[in-house]
């Protein structure tokens, strides 16, 4: 009986068709494991592909806003739409911003980085591994500035945004005119009036009725992108509760309630002046003097400066402002205009700065070595003036103007 088993046994072995069989019985779950792991691997390769696309759509989207100066909330919503429209499902991961980005070559204030998360199903391949398949794709998108400007409207819709106009002559020297307004008369111009610059630049059109001599640009530059307001991360000053008193003729800085009154020549110490409510009022024949100064204006405050005062003022070169003379506030109303004036013996060096407010530059007067800027809603110009770029002694940076998105990485 033993000899008979054994010679069974041998012959089970040495049977080839059962050998096959059981072989293959044992790798069918194999080959099926293998073909079922192919399978939703090229499925992953193909969601990768796809979320790639959708991380460089968000990216881009969040550019352009952060190009616009918009805020951090405006960019990852303007980030996750685009993404949503590339066919990125939210219930499925997660969109995150960085502005600047944390990683890369492009860690800088121009660039936004997108990454988008993906959590993968699994279908067979489930049965030999049940851990969580996420996919991973990152985009950052740069733009670099194309040119600077010294002249910048913010609003976006005015008529005449930028208005030139008079018996007057303006040169701006390296530096644009640019506005931010859609109409098709966001640069204007009429009379006699005279402009040189570079190039002027809008987001609209232009109406030259006046000589317009462009030194850079063949013609004007319409259709551009909105500039961000470059002053928009600016603090506004803490107003202190005492008031200070306006006689005198060194004035020191500190808050002017109701307004401040000059009549005579005064000369105002360095620091910030907070003109809280009223006018800034300087009457003939007075003469203004002050270096590292700043002068802040809250409550609908409003300037009325003669037009044969004498000033001589420059802003600080260092610190929170520096480059700074004039600060309108930005909770001023949209209706209480901002009239500057003086004469061909002022130097009024600075950026002159009114977010919310419509600015009228009279006079014949000009920074030193041309350092002026003027930001502000709407800008009405009839004076003469040189006005330069050059102005980084005076702790005055240039206005950046225009730049195109590209993704980067």
């Amino acid at each position: 009986m033993v000899w008979d088993f054994h010679k069974r046994l041998r012959g089970f072995v040495r049977n080839k068709s059962g050998n096959v069989a059981t072989i293959f019985a044992f790798s069918v779950p194999l080959v099926a494991g293998g073909a079922a792991f192919g399978l939703e691997s090229g499925i992953w390769y193909l969601d990768q592909g796809k979320l790639q696309q959708a991380a460089d759509a968000a990216a881009y989207a969040a550019g352009l806003e952060k190009r616009a100066g918009s805020s951090p909330q405006a960019m990852l919503a303007a980030a996750q739409s685009a993404a949503a429209a590339n066919g990125f499902n939210a219930t499925l991961g997660t969109v995150t911003l960085h502005a600047p980005p944390t990683s890369g070559t492009h860690k800088d204030d121009k660039s936004a980085e997108v990454i988008l998360t993906r959590r993968e199903p699994r279908y067979f391949s489930q049965v030999f591994d049940d851990s969580v398949i996420t996919l991973r794709s990152r985009a950052v998108a740069n733009f670099q500035n194309a040119s600077n400007a010294c002249v910048l409207a913010l609003d976006t819709s005015a008529n005449q945004a930028v208005y030139f106009s008079g018996n007057s002559t303006a040169t701006f020297t390296g530096c644009n005119v640019m506005t931010n307004s859609l109409s098709a008369s966001s640069i204007y111009s009429q009379g006699s009036t005279r402009v040189t610059a570079p190039c002027l630049m809008t987001t609209g059109g232009v109406s030259l009725g006046a000589l317009v001599t462009q030194t850079v640009c063949t013609s004007a530059k319409t259709g551009l992108p909105p500039v961000a307001d470059p002053f928009r991360n600016v603090p506004e000053p803490t107003v202190p509760g005492t008031c200070q008193n306006s006689n005198g003729a060194t004035l020191q800085p500190g808050r002017y309630c109701g307004g401040l009154a000059i009549n005579k020549n005064v000369t105002f110490n360095p620091g910030v002046y907070i003109i809280d409510g009223g006018t800034f009022r300087v009457n003939g024949n007075s003469t203004l003097s002050g270096s590292g100064v700043m002068f802040y204006l809250t409550n609908n405050a409003t300037l009325a400066f003669n037009g044969n005062t004498v000033l001589t003022l420059t802003p600080p070169t260092t610190g929170t402002y520096k480059g700074m003379l004039f600060f309108g506030s930005r909770s001023n109303g949209t209706t209480t205009s901002i009239t500057v004036n003086g004469n061909m013996a002022s130097k009024m060096t600075g950026a002159i700065y009114f977010p919310k407010q419509p600015v009228s530059y009279l006079g014949n007067f000009q920074g030193h070595n041309g350092c002026t800027q003027l930001v502000a809603r709407t800008i009405a110009w009839s004076g003469n003036t040189t006005v330069a770029i050059d102005c980084s002694a005076y702790g005055m940076s240039a206005l950046a103007v225009g730049g195109v998105v590209k993704l980067v990485e």
